[in-house]
């Protein structure tokens, strides 16, 4: 969720109002190193599929391929940059496309010889999701989460880069994950530097700024999704979307139950 520390003021105002626009439009339908870095806001709002659950999405929940992985779905809770559940989120469950799911899956059974396996932050994202970013995002008078989350950046400068209007997590074909290791008897997480939703250069997935051995455990992390066909957004080490996506103009808005 997502602006550059590199962005312009002036890109930032025309962000800000493209933001508001596409996020109306959403509504009233029913939700590297820069300048290189593609920004996660769209320039056409996708449309919006009338799917009430996840089977008429084409979705399923990756616990059904993969039973035991490990989740951590913040937003259906208060560990997060907004500190409270999420709009959308009725319950932690990660949906994806079922072709996304099944490639997830198999990075999983791939990482399970090495002693690794993935802990998924989220998944498919209701379209109301991200409008509640956007909004949260506007308000400026709410900055109970900067220290912890974004204590480098003006909030204003969240949105672009680092909170969109659009998500390709609304298109069930995007996660955000992280690595666990086998240390003794239990799964513990990996360093990768800086916190997941951690809104900074540092979370940049090449960023100079972390350790030699967190560069690679985020390289590690970027193999093993890459091998099965998802790519990496640069300015978060956490966010892989599976190309091609199988609905790249369709957004959802079913809840996570």
């Amino acid at each position: 969720m997502r602006i550059s520390a590199t962005t312009t003021k002036t890109w930032r105002s025309r962000a800000l109002a493209t933001a508001l626009e596409l996020s109306a439009a959403l509504a009233l339908t029913a939700c590297a190193t820069p300048p290189v870095v593609p920004s996660k806001a769209q320039a056409v709002a996708p449309q919006l599929s009338p799917a009430s659950d996840a089977a008429g999405a084409g979705m399923v929940e990756i616990r059904s391929l993969v039973w035991d992985i490990s989740l951590d779905i913040r937003y259906a809770g208060h560990d997060n940059f907004v500190g409270r559940p999420v709009k959308g989120y009725e319950a932690a469950g990660c949906y994806l496309h079922e072709r996304v799911a099944q490639a997830l899956a198999r990075v999983e059974r791939s990482l399970r010889p090495q002693g690794l396996m993935l802990r998924i932050y989220d998944c498919y994202r209701p379209v109301r999701a991200v409008q509640d970013f956007v909004v949260w995002a506007g308000d400026l008078d709410d900055q109970s989460s900067k220290p912890q989350y974004y204590p480098n950046l003006d909030k204003r400068d969240l949105l672009g880069d680092y909170i969109s209007p659009t998500s390709g997590h609304s298109r069930g074909a995007t996660v955000d994950l992280s690595l666990l290791e086998l240390r003794e008897d239990r799964f513990e997480p990996m360093d990768m530097g800086t916190p997941f939703d951690f809104f900074d250069e540092t979370a940049h997935t090449a960023s100079p700024n972390v350790s030699a051995r967190q560069r690679s455990n985020r390289e590690l992390l970027r193999s093993a999704m890459r091998r099965e066909g998802f790519e990496n957004y640069p300015l978060e080490w956490w966010h892989y979307t599976y190309k091609p996506e199988p609905t790249p103009r369709t957004a959802f808005d079913f809840p996570v139950r």
